[in-house]
């Protein structure tokens, strides 16, 4: 199994020794240096996961070593935990302005240890994968939600959500607009998958005007419902009073033919293993298109439910 490379740099061995063997008991590879400028090399060439960075060293201090990291670009999503044994609030705020995503004064607990590196490894994972218009997470994590409900033997519904003439809008409306209208979309997704506190839906952006959700079958037409209503409501506020009352928007082809659209609608497709067995996300992704496709072909907002055996 993959470990999760932690780089220690404190100038002391006591300390270096104490962090690696917790670090290590709890799973993760821990390397080490006693300067700064080793600490340095040490990300080039290790490349870490994290990087748990003393204050205090002989030769250039850990906010040294910090401000150097973070004015690399290619450091940006390496997590730093500033380590200091100075109950001081002025250092950790200047280690957090500095670019440290996290503190922790020595003495320490190796509960509290381990707890901040995982919760800040599990941020940073998020991050890392998730689009950054929306927040929301990607196709990677997707696919795994997805592999991890068939893995757990659950039955469940991915209802996959459609912009209908997005393109066009956005050719029209311009890129700011159509950053308005995905983000609108992510935001009545939330909305729309909080009506049940007991459920543990996952929502997820594909990309471009594409995205995901996973509930329980149960769920999955309401969830569609209110989403429908929503988004018809809603959307019309990103559009001029002209193109509303005219129910189109107008724009030209590649050969200058003018061309009209309607206002913005979705099309849901939702797959579910109620009544057949789904084995992977790539079967659950192409069911769904089919779906989707005849969605598409009918005027207007709505959703469509695979009800096929096979």
């Amino acid at each position: 199994m993959f470990k999760k490379k932690i780089l220690i740099v404190d100038d002391t061995e006591f300390m270096i020794k104490l962090v690696s063997d917790i670090l290590e008991d709890a799973g993760y590879e821990a390397i080490s240096a006693t300067r700064g400028t080793e600490g340095l090399l040490k990300v080039r060439s290790e490349k870490p996961d994290l990087v748990i960075l003393d204050i205090v060293m002989p030769d250039m201090n850990g906010f040294e070593v910090c401000k150097i990291l973070r004015e690399d670009e290619s450091n940006n999503l390496m997590p730093i935990i500033i380590l200091t044994s100075q109950d001081n609030e002025d250092d950790k705020l200047t280690g957090l302005e500095l670019g440290a995503d996290d503190y922790i004064t020595k003495p320490f607990n190796p509960r509290e240890l381990l707890g901040r590196v995982k919760n800040t490894l599990r941020r940073i994972d998020r991050n890392r994968w998730a689009n950054p218009l929306t927040g929301l997470r990607g196709n990677i994590e997707i696919q795994a939600e997805i592999n991890s409900r068939i893995a757990r033997g659950e039955l469940f519904a991915v209802l996959y959500i459609d912009m209908d003439n997005f393109k066009a809008y956005n050719d029209v409306y311009g890129f700011a607009s159509g950053d308005r209208a995905i983000k609108l979309m992510a935001d009545i997704l939330q909305d729309n998958t909080t009506l049940f506190p007991d459920v543990h839906d996952f929502i997820g952006h594909i990309g471009g005007d594409d995205f995901v959700v996973i509930t329980l079958p149960e769920y999955a037409e309401k969830i569609a419902q209110g989403i429908i209503a929503d988004f018809d409501k809603k959307i019309l506020h990103l559009y001029t009073k002209e193109d509303i009352e005219r129910g189109t928007i107008t724009t030209t082809d590649r050969r200058g033919n003018s061309m009209h659209f309607p206002i913005m609608s979705i099309s849901i497709a939702i797959v579910t293993n109620e009544i057949r067995k789904l084995f992977s996300p790539v079967q659950v992704s192409e069911i769904a298109a089919e779906v989707k496709k005849k969605a598409k072909n009918i005027k207007g907002s709505l959703w469509v439910k695979d009800m096929r055996r096979s």
